[in-house]
């Protein structure tokens, strides 16, 4: 049973209406119990660390220390009977030295295990990350809305607008895919005949050295400029975005994140980055651009770089509930554009980013990605000459891979493969978070990501470049792709280098010559160096300021280590050689496919992807086994990427389900009290120095008898932050003998809402601080309260059901008493690791 310093009688003398106020919060341990996986019991406890310790700890905030065996390291001496030490003799010379190295062992291996563990950086919650308004003010301007006459008119237009946003948010994701698909193919092509002109002429010629310096210049100019493009114009580009718009369609605001630089900065990184040689891919920065799409149309305007004007398309919509259901849809949309999968792209939107599902979203989403499939297969295969066939529905297609069958028989071959994903794929997020601590704690400054980018892209330009040369691997196999450009060396006539098809490609076309190309194409070898190889380049990359995705990575690093598989199958049954050898690409699929299970951690999603891609939806068996394999082992050791890239950020995300073992902890446990209330009808002065003295986003309304809030009243409302800061900016107060302005509407205070209002920004003279502002056509009158009893679970699925932002904690006489804010339940967090439970309360930090 769980058990509480601050027990239920506690919150109950807290609900009584005495008119005292609470000042501060218990620190509390609270032991937590696990259920044991044999007769001995574990016990869990969630603490919260005081300063001291928590510099200690390398300032990371509230640390749950799971009991466990400490070594003890004992210093043994040996006496001689006078009492003196003894001289000790060969053996246990060797037995101290063994024992020496291994206490420096251990200790090494210790600090590299809780080198990411006793940052700062994963174990807290930013304060600085605020949370969307989900839910519907309902005060008299929205009243005075609803009651106009023509209101049925209204709700069937915007019934239409609905469907008529998410046609173009399809079309315009579609455009956008083809024409950065189109241009990279392009530019790489170039690129890479360049290259293979001067490996070709230099090899025979003695000057190597020449297309070394090609490849390596293009690489590190192109990069750099990719990088200097998303750093200073907008840093919320980088990576993939997959997690930030998680982070928002979970319900957090994070200002830029939809901005028209950031689409700039976004679409034009991911094309240098391909072409600067990186081991990444466009697809996951296609969602975070068909979410930009969808944003901008779903709002109707645009605000132009550099400067506070913006574009009006149409009259769009304002509220956050609704933008974020567009974002949605354009999630979708870029998934379903990149892997020609409308499907999958709905279910992804479903399981790796939206937090909030209804059945007509579901509609429109997979509308979106209808549309965004539909018009990226026309667009290409216009391109190609072939209108009228429609034969490229994506921009990574596996296509067909012939003899796509499996026998009962390959399924251990399978399951180890799932084994070998997960392992693998933990080994990449582990690895990855351990450098992207490093980078925020060494590499703070623009200019020193630039420079990390370009080394980063020199280096895989000069390994492709050393693998060419040291590796003297021949074929006469014929490429699958007939447009690939192949480089001889020194191989003979009718033969060309094997890496030739993986280096001299994009990652798109690497993908594919590893699904496709025949048995035989790829030597073991070669495929060893090269997964090894390109394992590391990956996970230097994924992280770097650059726009950079890591599907097409992930797949490229499976498909690799599948074709082993395949080549050790073909060898160990010699009597079906010629069997097994077609079947080369389909250990590559199971690879890839498990691979990328093991870094994502998705399942449903991810096996509708594949299958759609792949054609073939008898083989969708072992892909779902494989990747629920893959999931299984990966979340033994680690979290998944995103998740992990969330952690350090320190967003304040609300999973799917409640924090386990926290059934015992109450409102009155989490609440921030005293409650800081205002006046239904306050002055002016107060509510300018509540805004510039304190950082939160909601207030309660209560009627205090005069200026005296040494009482508390009930209350009668609850008032946003921003909705003050829009009443301040249009001097919505008068003195207390005059009847106050009513000019606001409703509208003003979305257009204000989107321009992020400062206190800072509003002036207020001295005679204004003695104005009085009547809040009560504005507040919110019934908001959703809880008693201090309440306990976290239900706490929690009031929050992440409705989307809410405040809740206020009232007593018996529905008296504020506290409130309560996402970041008090995002700080508990539990997590899974080598089958142990871990309850963690975390830190509240400034940064």
């Amino acid at each position: 049973m769980m058990e509480s310093n601050l027990s239920v009688e506690d919150c109950d003398e807290m609900a009584d209406c005495d008119g005292a106020d609470i000042t501060e919060k218990s620190q509390m341990i609270r032991p937590f119990q696990d259920i044991p996986s044999s007769s001995n019991e574990v016990h869990f406890t969630v603490t919260k660390v005081t300063d001291a310790e928590h510099q200690n700890h390398g300032k990371s905030g509230g640390i749950a220390r799971v009991s466990q065996f400490d070594t003890i390291d004992e210093t043994v001496e040996f006496l001689k009977p006078n009492g003196r030490p003894s001289t000790p003799n060969d053996t246990l010379t060797s037995n101290s030295i063994t024992a020496l190295l291994s206490s420096k062992w251990r200790d090494l291996s210790k600090k590299i295990r809780d080198y990411g563990e006793k940052t700062r950086f994963r174990k807290r919650i930013v304060s600085k990350w605020e949370s969307l308004n989900y839910d519907i003010i309902e005060n008299e301007l929205f009243w005075q809305e609803k009651n106009k006459p023509n209101i049925k008119r209204q709700l069937m237009l915007q019934f239409i607008h609905h469907w008529v946003i998410v046609f173009f948010i399809g079309i315009l994701t579609a455009v956008l895919a083809a024409a950065v698909h189109i241009l990279v193919e392009k530019l790489a092509h170039a690129k890479f005949h360049l290259i293979q002109t001067y490996l070709d002429k230099c090899f025979n010629e003695g000057c190597l050295y020449q297309p070394a310096l090609i490849w390596a210049a293009i690489n590190v100019t192109v990069t750099c400029l990719g990088s200097a493009l998303v750093l200073y114009l907008q840093p919320l580009a980088a990576g993939s975005g997959i997690p930030l718009v998680k982070s928002y369609l979970n319900g957090l605001k994070i200002p830029g994140l939809f901005t028209l630089e950031c689409f700039i900065a976004k679409v034009g990184g991911v094309v240098m980055s391909i072409l600067g040689g990186l081991a990444c891919g466009k697809e996951g920065p296609m969602a975070h651009s068909g979410c930009i799409i969808a944003a901008g149309l779903a709002r109707g305007s645009v605000k132009l770089p550099c400067g506070k004007k913006r574009l009006k398309l149409h009259s769009g919509f304002q509220d956050d509930h609704e933008i974020r259901d567009f974002v949605s849809a354009g999630a979708a949309s870029g998934v379903s554009a990149a892997f020609g999968s409308p499907i999958g792209g709905t279910l992804f939107s479903v399981e790796e980013a939206a937090s909030f599902w209804s059945q007509s979203l579901t509609w429109r989403v997979f509308f979106a990605a209808m549309m965004s499939c539909f018009f990226t297969n026309f667009l290409l295969s216009l391109y190609h000459g072939t209108p009228n066939n429609l034969s490229e529905p994506g921009l990574v297609r596996f296509n067909v891979i012939p003899n796509l069958s499996f026998s009962l028989i390959e399924f251990p071959v399978f399951l180890i493969m799932g084994v070998v994903g997960g392992l693998i794929g933990a080994a990449f997020v582990v690895l990855n978070y351990k450098l992207t601590v490093f980078r925020n704690r060494y590499m703070k400054l623009k200019w020193m990501k630039v420079i990390e980018a370009g080394v980063v892209a020199m280096v895989t330009g000069l390994v492709a470049f050393a693998m060419f040369v040291s590796l003297d691997q021949c074929t006469d196999k014929v490429p699958y792709d007939a447009d690939a450009i192949v480089a001889k060396l020194s191989c003979p006539e009718n033969q060309h280098h094997s890496l030739s098809t993986i280096f001299l490609a994009t990652p798109e076309g690497c993908l594919k010559a590893l699904l496709h190309d025949p048995y035989g194409s790829f030597g073991p070898v070669t495929l060893s160096i090269f997964v090894v190889v390109f394992f590391f380049l990956a996970v230097w990359t994924y992280g770097l300021g650059v726009s950079s995705g890591v599907f097409i990575p992930s797949l490229v690093i499976g498909a690799a280590w599948g074709r082993l598989f395949g080549i050790a199958v073909v060898h160990l049954f010699p009597g079906n050689k010629d069997l097994y050898a077609q079947e080369i690409g389909k250990y590559a699929l199971i690879g890839a496919a498990s691979q990328l299970g093991g870094v994502l951690r998705t399942t449903i999603s991810l096996t509708v992807i594949i299958v759609e891609c792949t054609g073939n939806i008898s083989f969708g068996l072992p892909i779902m086994i494989v990747l629920m394999i893959s999931k299984w082992v990966g979340d033994f050791i680690s979290t998944g990427l995103y998740d992990m890239n969330i952690e350090v950020l320190g967003l304040p995300l609300l999973p799917w389900e409640p924090p386990a073992l926290c059934d015992t902890i109450k409102a009155c446990d989490l609440m921030n009290s005293p409650a800081l209330c205002v006046n239904k009808i306050e002055s002016v002065g107060r509510i300018v120095d509540i805004l510039k003295n304190e950082a939160f986003c909601g207030f309660p309304v209560v009627n205090a008898k005069g200026l005296d809030y040494s009482k508390p009243e009930k209350v009668r409302g609850l008032i946003l932050r921003s909705q003050l800061l829009v009443l301040l900016k249009l001097k919505i107060y008068s003195p207390s003998s005059l009847v106050q302005p009513n000019t606001v509407t409703l509208k003003d205070f979305r257009n204000y809402g989107n321009q992020h209002l400062k206190i800072e920004d509003i002036h207020i003279t001295d005679e204004e601080r003695d104005y009085m502002m009547d809040l009560r056509p504005y507040l919110s009158p019934n908001p959703y309260t809880v008693g201090p009893s309440f306990s976290l679970p239900r706490l929690f699925r009031l929050f992440r059901g409705l989307g809410l932002r405040h809740l206020v904690v009232v007593n018996d006489c529905n008296e504020p008493v506290g409130m309560i804010t996402r970041k008090d339940l995002a700080k508990f967090r539990v997590e899974s690791k080598r089958g142990l439970i871990k309850v963690e309360e975390l830190n509240i930090a400034t940064k």
